[in-house]
């Protein structure tokens, strides 16, 4: 069985306007999103060569993130969350796992809370076995 030590970067509360929700009003006038996303992958070819090109270049996946929230306007937080997670697995073929949350400010409700918020996480398994 072959072992691997994984690497974590986290990317923390990325903020941005957005425009997506279910409701007509929130698509128009647009909201206040807040982005979590930690991933973990096998870092030991950039730790040995301290070469960002080996690396999982956090810029990279900050681009991502901002391409699917100022992109196109989804009605719930799990496809944006989904969509977020599925760009980022096709841009770090080497990814092994990777969570993200994404909240929404102020939702619009009759009660008020600080914001709703959904995680969801992937698992990439290896095409070998």
């Amino acid at each position: 069985m072959k072992k691997t030590s994984l690497s974590r970067i986290t990317i923390k509360n990325a903020q941005y306007y957005a425009y997506h929700g279910v409701k007509q009003e929130e698509r128009k006038l647009g909201g206040k999103y807040e982005v979590d996303l930690i991933m973990d992958y096998d870092a030991k070819s950039a730790i040995v060569r301290d070469d960002v090109n080996y690396a999982l270049n956090y810029e990279i996946a900050m681009y991502c993130i901002s391409e699917i929230m100022t992109g196109d306007s989804y009605s719930l937080i799990e496809t944006i969350a989904n969509e977020i997670l599925n760009s980022v697995v096709e841009k770090f073929e080497f990814l092994k796992k990777a969570t993200v949350r994404v909240r929404k400010i102020n939702a619009p409700m009759k009660r008020y809370v600080d914001y709703v918020e959904v995680e969801q996480t992937i698992e990439v398994k290896d095409s070998e076995g």
